[in-house]
């Protein structure tokens, strides 16, 4: 039987390529979502993956989802934590449901997830879980001291819960993205997105396969002696 593989926020964007490319790999992909029926009943029909509808910002919500994801499907031993939402403005205007809400989602449904999910993967001596970070994670960006914050702990979340996984054979890693041509990309005014892409070496946005391919090889038998490490995909953007 193939490994179940968990993607949250999986239905849209770099979530969809993600599973479309674990998929294709030969796993037995499932994907999360929170809120569009229709959008993610269509993305279902249109790939053959299973969706299952929860908040991964809610604790009790996720374990439930997972244990009806392992009744039905089988035991997760993929988990990749895609979910995140933002809500942009600067500090002085943030309230504290934009600042909340992100922390919620981004980092606590990282957690939430893998709080479901680690123990059984311990257990079994295999796992692989892969939290998608950001460049704004790893160099701050204006506007986005929520989103910032959550995707930076995502990194230090991936590096401590590696030292837990390691002797059991369950690898934790990250990846951060950089600006990906995704429907969230595109609500950047022209303007201001013409100014980000003339600050990317490449010279151009990514694409959500390139981080699909990433994670790919995460998930993989092959990465079995990478843990606790953050990828990078940004076209050069922010090296450090």
């Amino acid at each position: 039987m193939n490994r179940v593989a968990l993607v949250t926020g999986g239905t849209r964007g770099i979530g969809r390529a993600i599973c479309e490319q674990l998929k294709a790999d030969g796993f037995n992909v499932v994907a999360n979502y929170a809120g569009n029926d229709a959008a993610a009943q269509q993305f279902s029909e249109e790939t053959g993956i299973p969706v299952y509808k929860f908040d991964v910002g809610d604790h009790a919500a996720t374990q439930a989802g997972c244990d009806q994801i392992a009744a039905e499907i089988g035991p997760i031993e993929v988990v990749v934590n895609n979910a995140g939402i933002t809500r942009d403005g600067t500090l002085h205007k943030m309230s504290f449901d934009d600042w909340n809400d992100v922390m919620r989602i981004n980092l606590g449904g990282c957690f939430n997830t893998s709080k479901a999910c680690f123990p059984g993967m311990r257990e079994r001596g295999w796992g692989r879980i892969v939290n998608i970070g950001s460049i704004n994670g790893q160099a701050g960006q204006y506007g986005q001291v929520n989103y910032a914050a959550a995707k930076s702990g995502i990194h230090g979340f991936t590096k401590a819960l590696a030292q837990e996984g390691a002797r059991a054979g369950v690898t934790v890693n990250a990846i951060a993205p950089g600006y990906i041509d995704t429907d969230m990309v595109a609500a950047v005014p022209q303007g201001v997105l013409d100014k980000i892409i003339a600050g990317i070496p490449v010279g151009r946005l990514g694409q959500a396969e390139e981080i699909a391919r990433g994670v790919s090889f995460l998930c993989s038998e092959d990465a079995g002696f990478v843990t606790g490490s953050t990828m990078s995909i940004n076209g050069g953007q922010h090296m450090y």
